[in-house]
């Protein structure tokens, strides 16, 4: 008896009380929050296949993607808590996922360029830590702000784990639509499909911007106290 009263409480009683709070609401929420960085996880799992590619060193890539990226994901984070204490996260939700498809956009660019230039490899990257550090400050504020204080840590973990699986499920497909796409464009174009497979994770971010500003206006009307 102990161990079900346990149970419930610990794992039942979280999402009893977010769909309790929220209402229909909470299946939007829910849906928002699993597609937030569809874009970002669905690109982000060929861009190291996509370097070596195109000709860059493992030297170029450590230092640029891995060393120099962390400073911008990290100056995009301060960025983005700025931001979200000027403006709040809800109103910020939209901006965060433009930002994210938008930064894809420049991986199309390297791939156009067609050669191992550095320092447009060190645009692309640029745009897109420091566009990941800003919407993932303004994401964590507003999934914060989501939870009940008695049941933090539940409702919390339900919400990471929703906000990678939809990636993680397309990004497994990632490297076969590549292929294709590489298979029918390179002749007209060396790294043609890579150019368009980074347009495509791109408009994989149109859903979640609908879904964001539906959020945005029904979370400041809907969202009831913790």
């Amino acid at each position: 008896r102990q161990t079900l009263i346990f149970i419930y409480g610990a794992i039942a009683c979280p999402f009893v009380d977010f769909f309790a709070r929220y209402g229909w609401l909470a299946v939007v929420l829910l849906l928002f929050i699993g597609l937030f960085r569809l874009s970002d996880i669905a690109m982000g799992v060929m861009a190291n296949p996509f370097y070596i590619d195109m000709g860059f060193s493992l030297s170029q890539i450590a230092n640029v993607s891995k060393i120099y990226g962390f400073v911008m994901s990290i100056l995009g984070a301060l960025l983005g808590g700025a931001l979200v204490f000027r403006v709040g996260a809800a109103r910020l939700l939209a901006p965060a996922v433009f930002l994210i498809a938008a930064s894809n956009l420049t991986f199309a660019w390297l791939a156009w360029v067609g050669q191992p230039d550095p320092l447009v490899l060190t645009i692309a990257i640029s745009i897109d830590n420091l566009a990941g550090g800003m919407s993932g400050s303004i994401f964590i504020a507003f999934l914060s702000g989501l939870t009940n204080t008695t049941y933090t840590a539940t409702q919390y973990a339900l919400f990471s784990s929703i906000m990678t699986l939809p990636g993680k499920l397309m990004g497994g497909s990632s490297g076969w639509i590549v292929d294709r796409l590489q298979a029918d464009f390179s002749a007209t174009y060396k790294f043609g499909g890579y150019a368009i497979f980074f347009v495509y994770t791109a408009l994989l971010g149109l859903p979640a911007l609908v879904l964001a500003i539906i959020v945005r206006r029904r979370f400041e009307k809907e969202t009831p106290p913790s």
